[in-house]
């Protein structure tokens, strides 16, 4: 465990800066430069990038952390993996922009009641293209960094330095040295930068291979592809129930909406950064487990990363639900309108955490097909769910599809993994976890409201933090406080 205590705890403190900064990008930043319609462009433009890269990928960023622990030797560079990595995707690549821009007059065919977010669109459509080139090359490398456990150097490009630079991208837009249309190429080009990034810190740590070799002579080239043709549909349709709300809010409402919805869906997203922290490492880590067979250190793992995420979860789901009203108080009156969203999307997200790695346990396990048949059924839902509730209830309507897909999915995985492989997430402490963060929220909650947002948000903040971690420390729910704590004392006395 001492790689992943040092990965995970450089991942964690890198996602807790990334927190802040994208804190001060959401709510200090954008909302206060930008018009809603603004945010909606650069929102859309991302989704559909991201989707294009995904279907490009073909499923060759989950084949490179399943399959790279059979390829790892530093001495042979690993055999050849890595142009085998990046040659497919790249071939991928140019089919989807083909396609792409053959479909154009489809794609702006679903704007068509809205001419100033079509001209705006189609103005930019190409650049979709552009940022999805970069969001491919990004995700390849963050795969073949994690096989390599290089996991926080990644997490600090994307988590830091790509905030930074948007941030700076808007500075310059409000200060007038960027218009609209620089900011957006700035936007662009900002993951070009951390693609540029991760390249030249893999060439800085010797492990840029580029030799091709014949990778077919360490596994069957037909099972490399196989999985990754089944990670492709899972992706997909992850990308589907990730990005299908906002491109859908976009085009059944308008622009502005997105926009709002955007902002609401980042809040929540607040929530996921520790988890994300861990499971840039445990994804590595399970395949290892599943190469060794080592099923006994997998059920400790996954049980302990569970109560991890609760605790965790708990605590930032009731900070941000609690403190709303500061948080939009920040921002254009427009986006308040966003709030029943984040705090419905605050609760999907809370249960996918509590339900642990189970989605990596599927997908690194040699049952990894089942994982399609979830994600696939829940992309048409999530779509079939935001035709319904979209044109009804407008972005709350998109929230309450996404919160329902991330219930349904993690019920289905959690009782797939139990069933298949006889694993569970949960132990007597997590029931005791729940109970005490439901105690702490509500005595922050009764805090009522003082002469202002700043100095409510403070006391209801403090009152948490106090109640909760006391609780915690008393009735020791989760050994890793108290251990953790005693360790920064014993640095403190050791330091005088």
């Amino acid at each position: 465990m001492g790689i992943v205590q040092r990965q995970g705890l450089r991942n964690t403190i890198i996602s807790y800066a990334g927190l802040g900064l994208g804190f001060v990008n959401t709510v200090l930043v954008l909302p206060k430069i930008l018009e809603p319609h603004q945010i909606g462009l650069t929102g859309v433009l991302a989704a559909i990038a991201t989707m294009l890269a995904q279907i490009a990928a073909l499923g060759f960023g989950n084949m490179g952390v399943r399959f790279f622990p059979y390829f790892r030797k530093p001495e042979a560079g690993h055999q050849g993996f890595l142009p085998f990595l990046l040659s497919v995707p790249l071939l991928g690549f140019v089919l989807v922009a083909v396609l792409y821009m053959a479909g154009k007059p489809l794609v702006m065919s679903w704007y068509a009641d809205e001419a100033t977010d079509m001209a705006l669109l189609d103005y930019y459509y190409f650049w979709g293209l552009v940022l999805a080139l970069f969001i491919l090359l990004i995700n390849l490398w963050d795969a073949y960094l994690k096989g390599l456990y290089h996991t926080a150097f990644s997490s600090f490009t994307q988590e830091i330095v790509l905030r930074l630079l948007i941030t700076g991208g808007a500075l310059l837009f409000a200060a007038g040295y960027l218009d609209f249309h620089g900011y957006v190429l700035w936007y662009i080009g900002a993951s070009s930068g951390v693609a540029v990034l991760l390249i030249a810190y893999t060439a800085f740590v010797g492990e840029l291979h580029l030799r091709p070799a014949a990778v077919s002579r360490v596994r069957p080239l037909r099972e490399m592809l196989g999985f990754g043709a089944f990670a492709l549909l899972g992706n997909v349709s992850g990308v589907v129930i990730s990005s299908i709300d906002s491109l859908m809010v976009s085009s059944k409402v308008d622009l502005d909406a997105a926009g709002i919805y955007g902002t609401a869906f980042f809040i929540s997203t607040a929530l996921v950064l520790p988890f994300r922290a861990l499971y840039k490492i445990a994804f590595p880590l399970l395949a290892e487990y599943w190469k060794n067979n080592d099923l006994p250190r997998m059920a400790d793992f996954y049980q302990r990363t569970t109560r991890l995420n609760t605790m965790l979860g708990c605590y930032l789901a009731l900070g941000i639900a609690l403190n709303l009203d500061f948080i939009y108080g920040q921002m254009k009156p427009a986006y308040a309108a966003g709030s029943t969203a984040v705090l419905i999307l605050l609760a999907g997200r809370l249960f996918d955490g509590i339900t642990g790695v189970n989605g990596l346990i599927v997908i690194t396990s040699p049952r990894y097909r089942y994982d399609l048949i979830f994600n696939a059924s829940l992309a048409v839902a999530t779509v079939l769910l935001n035709l319904l509730l979209i044109p009804r209830l407008g972005l709350t309507g998109a929230a309450v599809a996404a919160a329902a897909a991330l219930l349904a999915i993690n019920v289905a995985r959690t009782w797939f993994v139990w069933h298949s492989f006889g694993l569970q997430p949960f132990d007597r402490r997590v029931p005791l976890l729940l109970l005490l963060a439901s105690v702490a929220g509500v005595a922050a909650w009764l805090v009522p409201f003082m002469h202002s947002l700043l100095v409510t948000m403070l006391l209801r903040s403090s009152l948490l933090t106090v109640v909760y971690g006391g609780l915690l420390l008393a009735t020791n729910a989760e050994p890793q406080v108290r251990e953790t704590l005693q360790k920064l004392l014993r640095r403190g006395r050791a330091s005088h």
